[in-house]
């Protein structure tokens, strides 16, 4: 579909979940063809729908991945079960976030991840891949919160990690064995801190690794430092940047900010009127009033960064970054068009899997299919057994 491929025949890839296409970018690139995507958000898939039709690829695609039969997807696409090598997807990652209720596979949301589950057993591909937010690790099937206990002990399925654990029974009932663990994208060059749970999954018990990093904080056992900002900024042609502008009332206090502060660098006398009701709550805040800094990687890229809470504003102009911006901290290329109003874009945008992170991914794939081996990075989680 997008990118360079590895000589005929490639190996094919069904994407769900699709987005606005990063993690195809990155799986393309690392030799894949995408035949087919699954995405029921309007503005994305017009996104998806824009950018294939102007490379002249045109994968198979579906909206709704509830009403979308295995059958019609394998004959939509030309594949037979068990044709397929890789199948790809995120479930929605609303249920598993840490800043929402939690309420994991109780969750309407979570029951996609079902969908997601009856696609691999359904086209049975030689691999899968799933990735979500770092709370997928700890989420609940029960969430219930400590004050409603009366002091009694968590039941099983209250218990942090629960959901998970399902999660990866549910793929050993169907046959695979998964490799699990927590990336991030800085760490294959990205120029974003950007941490994502990741699941391997093989039907035929290959030994599947995740992929070893690239770059580092530091620069230790000799790779580049992890890139910055202005790296990934560096030569972006964007004379009309497109961006949602802040209100006076929250620019006055950002452009006391300093490049790389937040609202701890306000003069004392103004943090709590800048802050508000949020000044006296919990949590670091770290988000609010926050000032990019060039010569770091920028913070994970959100959906909204205009919003108080999960403020990116750019680190020496007095606004956020803009939506061509936000798309190049995420890996898109110069050319990739983004759909629909400018929060539609930026949504799109945040929800991504970076290309540098998916490409990653892909490529540590690849040294299985070719028969080589490569070793996992430290803090692989664990491997279950089908």
């Amino acid at each position: 579909m997008w990118g360079s491929l590895e000589p005929m025949p490639a190996p094919t890839h069904l994407s769900l979940f699709s987005g606005a296409g990063g993690l195809d970018l990155g799986l393309e690139a690392a030799g894949f063809e995408t035949r087919a995507v699954v995405e029921i958000d309007r503005a994305a898939r017009a996104t998806l729908e824009h950018n294939t039709r102007r490379l002249g690829r045109f994968p198979f695609m579906a909206a709704d991945i509830t009403a979308l039969s295995v059958d019609d997807l394998l004959a939509a696409t030309g594949l037979r079960r068990g044709e397929v090598t890789l199948l790809s997807g995120g479930p929605p990652c609303q249920p598993f976030s840490t800043a929402g209720r939690r309420e994991a596979l109780n969750d309407p949301r979570g029951s996609l991840f079902r969908d997601f589950l009856r696609m691999v057993e359904g086209t049975a591909p030689r691999f899968f891949i799933m990735e979500n937010v770092r709370g997928l690790l700890s989420a609940t099937l029960r969430h219930r919160p400590i004050s409603a206990r009366n002091g009694s002990p968590p039941s099983p399925e209250e218990e942090r990690g629960s959901a998970f654990a399902v999660i990866l029974a549910e793929f050993g009932r169907i046959g695979y064995s998964v490799t699990a663990g927590l990336l991030n994208a800085a760490d294959y060059g990205c120029p974003q801190v950007r941490e994502r749970v990741v699941l391997l999954g093989s039907r035929d018990h290959e030994r599947v690794a995740l992929p070893p990093p690239t770059h580092s904080r530091t620069g230790e056992q000799g790779l580049p430092r992890w890139r910055t900002l202005r790296d990934g900024l560096a030569g972006l042609h964007d004379p009309q940047p497109q961006f949602q502008p802040y209100s006076e009332a929250r620019a006055q206090y950002l452009r006391l900010v300093p490049e790389g502060g937040n609202w701890r660098s306000l003069p004392p006398e103004l943090k709590e009127d800048a802050m508000g009701g949020a000044y006296r709550s919990g949590g670091g805040k770290v988000g609010f009033y926050r000032r990019l800094a060039w010569d770091k990687p920028a913070p994970t890229v959100t959906t909204s960064p205009s919003q108080k809470a999960t403020d990116m504003c750019h680190p020496s102009e007095d606004r956020p970054i803009s939506v061509r911006e936000a798309a190049r901290l995420q890996g898109f290329p110069d050319d990739w068009t983004f759909c629909g109003s400018v929060s539609d874009q930026y949504r799109q945008i945040g929800n991504a899997v970076p290309t540098q992170l998916g490409e990653a991914i892909g490529r540590s794939l690849t040294y299985t299919l070719r028969g080589d081996t490569e070793p996992a990075p430290e803090g692989m989680l664990q491997r279950v057994p089908a």
